[in-house]
This record gives structure tokens, C-alpha cells and sequence, in this order.
């Protein structure tokens, strides 16, 4: 075991829901007369703090309308949220981790009440032994996260790596001193996540899987 710590991202990294939050982007624009961003400019806010998933998804956006913006995406995230599934082969991958002996954590642009939604709907809740979302601390790509998941668990940059499907991933765990490993199955199109020079950037689950058992 090379790395102690093992800091996952959620969507799109551990759960199959790029697509429903490109669909609810979309929706919650056009609920409120907006240009509706297409898929490629609301897939790249994934991940993000709000204002500034929000600033860039609708440019066109008054800040004073924020609120209206984001009780429409949530009231359409809400009536899909339970049935977002896990990517296939990810509990087995984490379990796996876990019993290996690594900490396992979350570094997400997810609220706090979004992620705990989200770790009772999958049942993986058990398997990390800490985790952070955009409205605790600075959001991604900011180093906040994995500094305050590395202070609490006690292990160093050197121990630690990032796992997630976004160059806002990226940016955060090269802003931390972290080694990165990028997936092209989720959010971020492959050639913008080799760009940041990651350890390594998998197509698949499986190649995942393989790759942290033999490199992490």
C-alpha cells in the first residue's frame, strides 16, 4: 500500500449522474426563460461550488436571481436523486479498498444535505471515514478540501491521492500537492483531463479498480 489516504469525488467519479445534472441545469434555465447552456458547457460546471457552477452554466444570470435558479435544479435533482446509480463495480472497488487497509473519503461539489442524501440512497456511507462539500469550505478547485481531509486523518500529501472525472478535480489536488488520478468515463472530456498530467486517466471502472490495486 502506497497511498494511505484515498479521496474519491462523487458524481461522476462513484455515481452515474452527469447526465441528470446536465438534464437539470437545462430544465431549471428553462423553467425561468434563461438560454439553456448546452450539454458541454453544463457538464463542465460539474463539480463546482454553486455561484460558480451558476456564474458559468448561465452567464447571462443576475446573482440576485441566483435563488430562484437553484430552487428550480434542486426541486428537479430531488425528484430523480434516489434512483441516480452507482457506476457498476464501484461498491465491490471500495469495499475492496477499504478491507485493503486505505481511508477512503469525498471531496465533492455537493452540499452536505446533498452528499448525505446521497451516501443513505447507495449504502456506502460506512466505507469512508470522512468527507467534505462545497458548502463547508473553500470549493473546488481550491485546495481546502483534501488540506482539511488530510489534517483530520492525519496523513501527508505524499500519502494521499485524488481520484475524480473532472479538471476542477485536477486543479484542487495539483493546488494541494497531490498526486491525481483522472477517470474520462464521467463529466470531462478525456484530452482536457490528460492535459492536467495526471498519474494516470482510466476509461473504465475495471481499469480503476486494476489500477489501484497495483498502484495505490
Amino acid at each position: 500500500m502506497r497511498r494511505e489516504l484515498l479521496v474519491f469525488d462523487w458524481d461522476g467519479t462513484l455515481i452515474d449522474s452527469a447526465a441528470t445534472i446536465v438534464w437539470c441545469i437545462q430544465s431549471a434555465s428553462r423553467d425561468l426563460g434563461l438560454p439553456v447552456p448546452d450539454d458541454a458547457r453544463a457538464s463542465h460546471v460539474i463539480g463546482l461550488g454553486l455561484n460558480d457552477a451558476l456564474a458559468y452554466a448561465v452567464p447571462g444570470l443576475d446573482p440576485r436571481d441566483y435563488g430562484r435558479m437553484v430552487e428550480r435544479y434542486r426541486a428537479h435533482f430531488l425528484a430523480r436523486d434516489a434512483d441516480i446509480p452507482l457506476f457498476p463495480g464501484i461498491k465491490a472497488m471500495l469495499s475492496g479498498l477499504r478491507d485493503r487497509g486505505h481511508l477512503l473519503a469525498v471531496a465533492t461539489g455537493k452540499s452536505r444535505a446533498g452528499l448525505a442524501r446521497a451516501l443513505d440512497n447507495t449504502g456506502l456511507r460506512a466505507l469512508f471515514a470522512s468527507s467534505r462539500c462545497a458548502d463547508q469550505c473553500a470549493p473546488k478547485p481550491a485546495p481546502d478540501m483534501l488540506l482539511e481531509l488530510m489534517a483530520e486523518l492525519g496523513t501527508t500529501d505524499a500519502n494521499t491521492l485524488m481520484i475524480g472525472d473532472t479538471v476542477h478535480d485536477l486543479r484542487m489536488a495539483a493546488h494541494a500537492g497531490v498526486p491525481a488520478v483522472a477517470v474520462s468515463y464521467g463529466a470531462h472530456p478525456k484530452a482536457d483531463l490528460a492535459a492536467l498530467s495526471p498519474l494516470a486517466c482510466l476509461e473504465s471502472i475495471d481499469e480503476l479498480t486494476q489500477w489501484l490495486e497495483n498502484n495505490a
